[in-house]
């Protein structure tokens, strides 16, 4: 008896070949045939045991009866076999652009059909991997972009304002994410073209802001459209940045609108999601945040500093304890787990603090600060390191980091001071303050050693004002 492998090996030798005869000799009726292909299908779902579909001649049978047939239910049902073959074996990507079927998978994205759109963005989405195909032809002589402007175009009438709108189906979701994968690559590989591509950026903030919010919110089609927007511009490339230059990501009369939504998915997402899966799926929209924000007219800017930075009203406690969207960025910029979110949170709380380093401090508090202001070779205020030891004279740049309307904070938690608990506990002994004081005077010796922060040993400095008392 045959093994199952050895079998399924033979199986699909058996289905190519009767489909590579067919495409010769045209002995099969369009039935026979798509059932022939639906059988081959099944055999293209896992890589194991397929060895027949990963050839040259397996890839070429797919793609012909895919791109030179005349029927195109048998052309999309071969298309789903080629996508599936092209996905599991790198390899075969290669042998797809040696035949020269990309320019066809090109002109078939022009089809206004969903079908044809997902599984030819599908198909020359993984042609952008593994393989040498110059894409700068294709958008050259088959009008790429604006196949995929157009494409996109039709998927955001679904979610217009005014007229009849049918609700997306399945399909047309899976369409538009295959769409969206498809212009993130181009624009990442193929800068040159952005300008073209960004003509469906108007678009893409139009369905990201009307779209029905999944719970959890980040999943298919909202991360394609967020990760689509990366590349694109925020402003027109033709001139320079002002504040009245015309934005789609800054409509009138609404300007906040398209802000005001990537928060609310932000503020979703940092709720349900644990900072594992955060690392992954946030991160692009932290990152859209920051390239938003660099940008913003004048009037925007403080309307994202006060969504996103800690308010005065959540010093009563050290910030980061609180349950809004500022103290649980502030949790996650801390976050062991996730390292790029914690690099990107970190960078958008500097930026929203205008990449000054006292303000930065000021807004976050230095226990949050340190880290990346270290890391990144910024000098740390010197008041951050000596507020909680030296008081501060009127007018002293320290003020700015240990007062908030006119009250005192700990400029490491950033909380009031007159709210801080006390500390219980009963009164130290002599015994226990001297050993209390050789502590931390090793200590304050250690971190001058270090160079990092500027620190007077307060035992050295209590020598030099003579407070020490002579003993008989």
């Amino acid at each position: 008896m045959l093994s199952m492998e050895i079998a399924k090996q033979r199986e699909i030798a058996r289905l190519l070949g009767v489909l590579k005869l067919d495409l010769d000799e045209k002995n099969l009726l369009p039935p026979q045939r798509n059932a022939l292909l639906a059988d081959l299908k099944t055999h293209t779902r896992v890589i194991e045991d397929s060895d027949p579909l990963f050839t040259p001649e397996g890839v070429k049978t797919l793609a012909r009866h895919s791109f030179d047939g005349n029927s195109m239910v048998t052309s999309r049902e071969a298309s789903k076999c080629l996508a599936n073959v092209l996905l599991l074996e790198s390899k075969t990507r290669q042998i797809f652009v040696d035949l020269g079927y990309p320019t066809k998978a090109a002109q078939r994205l022009k089809s206004d059909n969903r079908d044809d759109e997902l599984l030819n963005s599908r198909i020359l989405f993984l042609m952008t991997y593994n393989t040498t195909l110059d894409f700068d032809d294709i958008f050259k002589d088959h009008q790429l972009a604006e196949s995929i402007n157009s494409n996109i175009s039709r998927h955001s009438k679904h979610y217009s304002k005014t007229g009849r709108k049918e609700p997306p189906t399945a399909t047309d979701i899976q369409a538009l994410s295959e769409t969206l994968k498809l212009l993130f690559n181009l624009s990442q590989y193929y800068p040159q073209h952005l300008p073209d591509l960004a003509k469906s950026a108007p678009n893409i903030l139009k369905m990201l802001c009307r779209i029905n919010l999944a719970t959890p919110v980040l999943q298919p089609p909202v991360t394609y459209l967020v990760n689509a927007l990366l590349n694109l511009s925020v402003v027109n490339d033709d001139k320079p940045h002002k504040d009245s230059d015309p934005s789609p990501y800054f409509p009138k009369p609404d300007q906040f609108c398209n802000i005001d939504r990537f928060i609310s998915i932000l503020d979703n997402a940092v709720r349900s999601y644990t900072e594992e899966e955060l690392e992954q799926l946030a991160t692009p929209l932290v990152t859209l945040l920051r390239k938003v924000f660099e940008f913003a007219p004048s009037q925007v800017r403080p309307h994202m500093q006060t969504a996103l930075l800690p308010s005065n009203s959540e010093r009563s406690q050290p910030l980061g304890q609180s349950n809004t969207l500022a103290a649980r960025l502030l949790r996650l910029s801390n976050s062991p787990v996730a390292p790029s979110l914690r690099e990107s949170i970190s960078s958008l709380l500097f930026e929203l603090s205008d990449k000054d380093a006292t303000s930065f401090v000021r807004n976050v508090g230095y226990g949050f600060a340190a880290g990346f202001l270290m890391t990144h070779d910024l000098p740390v205020p010197a008041s951050a390191t000596e507020g909680w030891s030296t008081a501060h004279e009127a007018g002293d740049p320290g003020e700015i980091l240990t007062n908030v309307n006119g009250k005192e904070i700990n400029p490491v938690t950033g909380q009031i001071r007159e709210m801080e608990p006390e500390v219980p506990g009963e009164e130290m002994t002599e015994e226990e303050k001297e050993r209390e004081a050789e502590r931390l005077f090793v200590l304050f010796e250690r971190l001058k050693a270090t160079g990092v922060v500027n620190v007077k040993n307060p035992v050295e400095q209590a020598h030099q004002q003579d407070r020490f008392e002579e003993l008989d």
